[in-house]
């Protein structure tokens, strides 16, 4: 196990109808003008939105409304934002929605503090400064409200582009499982999706010896395999989605990431699908990871093979790994299929003569050295194998 740092001071309230203590929140760690960062009608036509609004009004907080926020968060809703807080003097940002709205709050919160371009941040510059977060969560996936991390798509290019620093990490968060009980069943699987994705880029390191934090993160992924099926299939289960939320937030807080190297190659092989065909950034996973895994696995079968038996009760296969690792990526293909995801290109959008385009991009673009480096080291070719396992 490697030296690690590890603070993550998010505060969080957990429960069914904590919105309603939003305004407590923000005035406790000193909000006094607030934006209230959002996406589009759901939070409108479930009340949401106006509950977090009377808790505001309750405590004396004024606030400045910004909707509008879509899925793969878009640049021009940030520097929007960015110049509404410089103008109205906000001094804390409030997102209620999910892993998009709280991406672009933070985006949002580290320019108004900044006198250059937020993009910076989105090219490498360390997240220092920001002005302070809150949540109000309403899907499970994306980790955001519990993370240093933040993902914006550049409208110049369609770049989808990372940024991450301590300043990102979020105040508060309110997380009441009921808000995501009218998430249609495909939204919910996305997210599910997204949660392992990110168990399984902390699970492929190259460290050694890190059997705590390998047994947190197969503990989260037989959580997502015994619960995810329970909470797409009944929208109301209230407590498979309560086990789905508080497993998101620990999947990426870095909590079960800490001491040893990560990947990531899934997720920045996945930005340019969800980039270039807008399409949902869970589906977009649930499509490339088997194809990164497929490709990368001979890097190290035994890692894979492990997995395969500690959580897709895989029987292990001494004589010949590498039959167990393949068993094992096959089973989560199967299980994302079955809570209905996608599993190739086809069924996700994309088309196959955009291959070399999204290579390119992935690897070169935004000032990319030709290289993806994670669990193994990928350069163009690499990158376009790995697209072409997904036809």
């Amino acid at each position: 196990m490697e030296n690690f740092n590890f603070y993550a001071p998010t505060y969080f309230a957990f429960g069914k109808d904590r919105e309603n203590d939003a305004g407590q929140l923000v005035k406790r760690f000193g909000g006094s003008k607030v934006l209230v960062h959002f996406g589009g009608g759901s939070v409108i036509r479930s009340g949401l939105l106006d509950r977090v609004k009377k808790s505001l009004e309750k405590e004396a907080i004024p606030y400045v409304e910004l909707g509008g926020v879509q899925p793969n968060p878009r640049s021009g809703l940030v520097y929007q934002g960015i110049d509404l807080c410089k103008k109205e003097k906000i001094d804390f940002i409030l997102a209620v929605g999910g892993g998009s709205v709280i991406d672009s709050s933070k985006a949002i919160a580290a320019g108004s503090v900044y006198d250059g371009d937020f993009w910076d941040f989105y090219e490498g510059k360390p997240v220092e400064k920001a002005l302070p977060i809150g949540t109000v969560l309403t899907i499970s996936a994306a980790g955001s409200e519990g993370s240093p991390d933040s993902v914006i798509t550049k409208e110049d290019g369609m770049l989808k582009r990372g940024a991450s620093g301590e300043a990102y990490r979020p105040k508060f968060s309110i997380l009441n499982p009921a808000l995501t009980q009218t998430l249609p069943a495909y939204q919910t699987a996305c997210g599910i999706t997204d949660i392992m994705a990110h168990l399984y880029e902390r699970y492929l390191t190259n460290t050694s010896n890190v059997e705590t934090t390998d047994r947190m993160i197969e503990a989260l992924l037989l959580a997502m395999k015994t619960e995810g099926p329970k909470a797409v299939a009944d929208s109301s289960d209230y407590e498979s989605r309560a086990n789905i939320m508080w497993a998101g937030m620990m999947a990426h807080n870095n909590s079960c990431g800490v001491g040893r190297s990560q990947d990531w190659t899934s997720h920045s092989i996945e930005h340019e699908l969800s980039a270039l065909y807008d399409c949902a950034h869970g589906a977009g996973l649930a499509v490339t990871m088997p194809a990164v895994f497929t490709y990368t696995m001979k890097h190290d079968v035994m890692r894979f093979a492990k997995v395969a038996v500690r959580v897709w009760g895989c029987q292990m296969n001494f004589d010949n790994p590498e039959n167990t690792a393949k068993e094992g990526i096959k089973t989560l293909q199967n299980f994302l299929v079955s809570i209905g995801m996608p599993k190739n290109f086809a069924e996700l959008g994309a088309k196959p003569e955009d291959i070399e385009k999204l290579a390119h991009t992935c690897c070169y673009g935004n000032g990319g050295s030709g290289e993806i480096q994670g669990f193994t080291k990928l350069n163009q070719k690499d990158v376009e194998n790995i697209y072409r396992l997904m036809v």
